[in-house]
């Protein structure tokens, strides 16, 4: 069984896998009910979230509560790699702003937005935990620091 949203159709047959995986749902298993199909789907789609509720008897409004109050939950399509650029303020001082428009500029899109190809998704974080390689930013979890603007094409280009 398929349902066709905007851009692509979903396949119910992951989420099924995921089901019967789990066997009987609880209400209280919802949040590592939601964390195995996101990783099997990359987001939430909206259908997969509504054939679920009728599946497992767990509100869709439930669903949707709690995927948007933690945000390792997503509603949309991501891209096959985050780029996560630092704001923190060692990496500020050193330039994440402009680290961050580069990064911008060379994916053609801006903060929490994803490409149209789906390859990359980019975000920015408090803090990564590694102010000694201020400006730093991760792709994925490849951790890349004392960036200068030179260099980000070539790292991103890696990731193609």
């Amino acid at each position: 069984m398929a349902a066709t949203t905007t851009d692509q159709t979903v396949d119910f047959g992951q989420a099924e896998a995921v089901l019967q995986e789990l066997g009987e749902v609880a209400p209280g298993d919802l949040i590592p009910l939601l964390q195995r199909i996101q990783n099997a789907y990359g987001y939430l789609p909206r259908e997969v979230l509504m054939e679920v509720g009728q599946r497992t008897g767990i509100p869709v409004s439930r669903m949707y509560g709690v995927a948007t109050f933690y945000e390792q939950f997503h509603l949309e399509p991501r891209g096959r790699h985050t780029v996560r650029v630092c704001r923190g303020t060692a990496c500020h001082v050193r330039g994440a702003p402009d680290v961050l428009a580069a990064v911008e500029q060379a994916l053609g899109i801006g903060e929490g937005e994803s490409t149209e190809d789906l390859r990359y998704t980019l975000e920015t974080v408090a803090c990564l935990g590694t102010c000694f390689l201020a400006p730093v930013m991760m792709v994925d979890n490849d951790y890349h620091g004392k960036l200068n603007l030179s260099r980000i094409p070539k790292i991103l280009d890696k990731y193609e």
